[in-house]
């Protein structure tokens, strides 16, 4: 019987062509809409991975608060993205609503794993975070889209929920793809890094005409960058007292990031314990 090649099918297509754009490190969005926006400049914090659960955890966190608060650039708002709890109960997740309060800024979160009781159960969060699964807002013409990459209580060989696909191809048509955008979600959406969800690609393909700046990633406690084009994709070492980091470093802290002129520059800033 004579070979007949398979028909692809357009997402088919566009799902190995983003695959291979990331590999290339080319990313269409940012090479077509660069330079042609003038925005504002102004700085901001990433914290991933708090994992609120034992007694060390309140002084820890006031040192990361002070630590934040007395940056000479002055943060405007803060992006938490996933695991502020251990095992996703209403008191933890509370005590670290209460830590983002005390920052003095907007803080926007989005869920992780650990912020579940179990794979069905994540009562405590919308109490405590409602309106914090998939959203968007701007600021000084910056995009934010923060997204559910959770998949219940799993950590690895998990799938980014229907949901948000969904809720990504209901609501990217009324944002503007010439405004430098960022994304951030809890699972690594970065190619080759540790415990990246099985379908990434099909959240990537829905924003790859956009101007994508940045993508910040928790749940892989370590550093990690991964480029395409004008696109940088990081995960960074947790900022736990309670757990430790995934690849052998002993620093904790967060991100501490400035945007202007439709880049993002990014230091880590590390909290010492007492």
């Amino acid at each position: 019987m004579p070979y007949r090649p398979s028909r692809t099918s357009r997402r088919e297509w566009l799902h190995m062509s983003t695959g291979m754009m990331l590999a290339l490190g080319i990313w269409p969005g940012c090479a077509r809409w660069s330079g042609k926006r003038t925005v504002g400049t102004f700085s901001f914090v990433v914290i991933n991975d708090a994992h609120f659960q034992s007694p060390q955890c309140p002084a820890w966190f006031e040192r990361v608060s002070a630590s934040i608060r007395a940056q000479a650039s002055k943060p405007q708002l803060c992006l938490m993205v996933g695991d502020l709890a251990e095992h996703g109960t209403a008191s933890e997740l509370g005590s670290m609503r209460e830590v983002l309060r005390s920052l003095g800024m907007p803080s926007y979160a989005v869920i992780g794993n650990h912020d579940y009781v179990s794979d069905t159960d994540r009562s405590a969060w919308d109490k405590s975070f409602p309106r914090s699964l998939n959203y968007h807002f701007e600021h000084y013409g910056w995009q934010f889209i923060g997204l559910d990459s959770s998949d219940g209580t799993r950590y690895q060989n998990t799938r980014i929920q229907s949901s948000t696909l969904s809720w990504l191809d209901d609501n990217l048509r009324k944002l503007d793809k010439a405004k430098p955008t960022v994304v951030f979600t809890h699972f690594p959406l970065g190619i080759f890094t540790p415990m990246r969800p099985l379908n990434a690609n099909d959240l990537l393909e829905r924003v790859r005409d956009f101007n994508l700046v940045a993508v910040f990633n928790g749940h892989f406690h370590g550093f990690t960058q991964r480029h395409s084009g004008r696109t940088t994709l990081t995960t960074n070492r947790c900022c736990a007292i309670s757990r430790n980091n995934h690849d052998g470093t002993a620093g904790k802290g967060y991100f501490l990031c400035t945007a202007g002129e439709g880049q993002i520059h990014r230091d880590f800033v590390e909290v010492k314990p007492i």
